[in-house]
């Protein structure tokens, strides 16, 4: 497979698509011509308040109730409105972290550089990102191919700082006999998602994760996107010096250009034996932003 490290230059200079660039209309119509059944798997949380996040780094998700149906009916009348319509407004504030959500490409550095040999400085402005936003991301519609690693220990799920390998992957994938393929998304199982908002401390203070060996065969495979049912999708605590804080993600999304989409859930697919299906993730093009909340769907 093509090593995916730096591959702006693969690209071309200005490229803001990434892994991106894989999603031909052949490999999109594959995965749409794979669907037997009909069947759909909700792949997202629910984002609600008290949902789990990295403190300080990210703000809390808070819904503010605006226009009563009252007070909507009373405006309309004021318009000269005689039907009674009313509706309901709110304001929410979180960032585009919380819950289930995809990370553009402009999310991460690696000191000053972010993908494709920009600087930060020249790209994180007052108002978001002047490139590398989640606007530019497209409509994802590819094989999804769900890897189950949650039993490698014996147990229903993997501890947290348990690092997933190549080697994990791998021998999970064997067992399924599937193989990666150009353009797929990768959703990877560790049973760590049961704990959301189930225990929300334990699921926020560490995680089973890839390990930086694992991300980078991944790549090595061509993939468009990592997905797992975490916080983060890697180890953590991680694996390398203590000092080392999320080389996955410096890797998969400055050097290789591949797509991170994180509280993944999972339970669903496992349960059911889904190892390949048609995958749907359509990301909101907030401008400018290092990420959004998103609903992926699996179709069988």
């Amino acid at each position: 497979m093509t090593n995916c490290i730096h591959d702006h230059a693969r690209w071309g200079a200005g490229d803001q698509l990434g892994a991106a660039n894989l999603l031909t209309p052949e490999r999109t119509l594959a995965a749409l011509s794979s669907v037997e059944q009909g069947k759909t798997y909700d792949l997202s949380q629910v984002i609600e308040m008290g949902a789990p996040r990295i403190q300080p780094v990210q703000s809390p998700y808070v819904i503010h109730s605006g226009a009563t149906a009252a007070n909507g009916i009373k405006r309309r009348r004021d318009m000269g409105a005689e039907n009674e319509a009313g509706s309901n407004l709110e304001r929410i504030e979180m960032t585009v972290h919380v819950g289930t959500h995809i990370d553009a490409l402009g999310h991460f550095t690696k000191g000053d550089q972010m993908y494709g040999g920009r600087s930060a400085a020249d790209e994180v402005g007052d108002f978001g990102l002047n490139n590398l936003g989640i606007e530019h991301a497209p409509p994802m519609i590819t094989r999804g191919v769900c890897i189950d690693v949650a039993g490698l220990d014996g147990g229903a799920y993997l501890e947290a700082g348990r690092a997933v390998t190549r080697d994990d992957l791998e021998r999970a994938l064997d067992a399924a006999d599937v193989g990666l393929e150009t353009g797929d998304a990768v959703c990877i199982h560790t049973g760590w998602g049961r704990f959301f908002m189930a225990d929300n401390d334990k699921y926020v203070a560490g995680e089973p994760g890839i390990e930086l060996g694992a991300a980078e065969w991944l790549t090595g495979q061509d993939v468009l996107a990592i997905a797992c049912d975490n916080m983060a999708v890697e180890v953590l605590p991680g694996t390398d010096h203590p000092k080392t804080m999320m080389p996955v993600h410096q890797h998969a999304l400055v050097e290789a250009g591949v797509y991170l989409i994180e509280n993944l859930v999972t339970e669903n697919l496992v349960a059911d034996g889904v190892s390949t299906f048609c995958f749907i993730l359509l990301p909101v093009k907030f401008k400018g932003a290092t990420g959004s909340p998103v609903m992926p769907v699996a179709v069988v």
